[in-house]
């Protein structure tokens, strides 16, 4: 991953997997924007969607096959951002090829599934980061600082996390134009039906990630849910 051809920094040569919204609304922008990083490759089954994602992104090489770009040497580390019922098999395969890795959270859709992919990170010695972006929103992280440096002993901590698609009357000015395609890779039924579940791992993982962040690890949990119409 040697590359100085700017500003004399070793740049990371990224292949992002998954040409869909987050990684439309997200991960291409910031890897072309690092200082660190290339958006080396992107990889997509869906040939319409990866050929204009091209030729939005300008990405060096192009995949419509994993296999294949996981076998491209130059290749440095994965950016896993396909749905969330595939995160561990792709992370898995990342990781057998030898690329560091970042899943897009929440990490996998059972406990058992991300324990053995936790136990082969382990083994591998690579790098496999979880897309927990909040920890690294200025305020975030200067609470974390001030409770660690000032506020001395932490006797409780509490949290909410809330977020709706109705928030905001309009997102035009601030989102990119997600592009879709008919030939995406989706899981099987609807992921989505079980609303619980889904708001839980994919808004949840966000509010208890901050929580071990700002308070430490968590011994237990109680829960309570409460429906508002």
């Amino acid at each position: 991953m040697v590359d100085v051809a700017r500003d004399n920094i070793t740049r990371i040569r990224i292949g992002v997997l998954g040409c869909g919204q987050i990684a439309q609304a997200a991960h291409f922008e910031a890897v072309r924007k690092a200082r660190n990083a290339e958006l080396y490759a992107i990889c997509d089954v869906a040939e319409d969607l990866l050929n204009e994602m091209a030729a939005i992104q300008h990405p060096t090489v192009t995949y419509r096959d994993y296999p294949g770009m996981l076998a491209d040497a130059e290749v440095d580390a994965i950016i896993v951002a396909i749905a969330d019922q595939l995160h561990v098999q792709a992370a898995l395969q990342a990781l057998a090829a030898g690329k560091h890795v970042l899943v897009e959270k929440p990490m996998g859709v059972t406990i058992e599934e991300c324990e053995g992919l936790a136990a082969q990170v382990r083994a591998s010695g690579l790098v496999l980061q979880i897309g927990s972006m909040k920890r690294f929103d200025p305020g975030i992280a200067f609470a974390q600082r001030f409770i660690n440096e000032e506020i001395g002993e932490l006797l409780a901590l509490k949290a909410w996390y809330c977020d709706s698609t109705y928030r905001y009357a309009m997102t035009a000015a601030v989102q990119p134009v997600i592009v879709s395609s008919a030939a995406a890779k989706r899981p099987a039924g609807d992921p989505k039906a079980d609303r619980q579940q889904y708001y839980l791992l994919g808004h949840g993982s966000h509010l208890l990630d901050t929580a071990r962040f700002l308070g430490g690890d968590i011994l237990s949990v109680q829960d309570r849910l409460v429906e508002k119409f």
